[in-house]
């Protein structure tokens, strides 16, 4: 699912850019993607769709998240952890951390790693329209072994 992900991200630059479903499974099948991936993957964009439907101004800036037993257990320490390492830096505000973590909770992983949670965080901002700042988008993209140290 998330190589659709990664995929649709790269080739729209934002989800009104989509054909619709029947097109769009066509065109991922075409491209080499296994068709219970892609269901997988479209499944998972609506509940994105709806999620940023209800979550946008639900919250208040300086609301306090405090994680359940079950969401620790699907995010993971590294998931959570860098969830409150973008919200510390202004990057995720609180109505865009409440859309990643449904979004990871729906990816049915436990735990997630935390590769695939960047592509959720990519996501969320893709499905909003926005583009993250370029330094998150190092830290979204490049794998720290692989950054080179001015």
């Amino acid at each position: 699912m998330f190589d659709v992900l990664v995929y649709l991200y790269e080739n729209y630059w934002r989800p009104d850019a989509c054909p619709d479903h029947r097109q769009l499974k066509r065109k991922l099948s075409a491209v080499g993607f296994e068709s219970e991936e892609i269901q997988q993957a479209l499944r998972w964009l609506d509940g994105l769709a709806h999620s940023a439907e209800g979550a946008v101004g639900k919250q208040r800036k300086g609301s306090v998240r405090v994680y359940s037993e079950l969401e620790r257990q699907r995010l993971g320490l590294d998931s959570i952890s860098f969830i409150s390492f973008l919200e510390s830096a202004g990057v995720l505000p609180p109505a865009m951390r409440e859309m990643v973590i449904d979004r990871a909770s729906a990816a049915g992983e436990s735990p997630l790693s935390l590769d695939d949670l960047k592509v959720i965080v990519l996501m969320v901002f893709w499905s909003l329209g926005e583009e993250p700042d370029a330094l998150i988008l190092d830290e979204l993209f490049v794998a720290p072994e692989d950054r080179v140290i001015h």
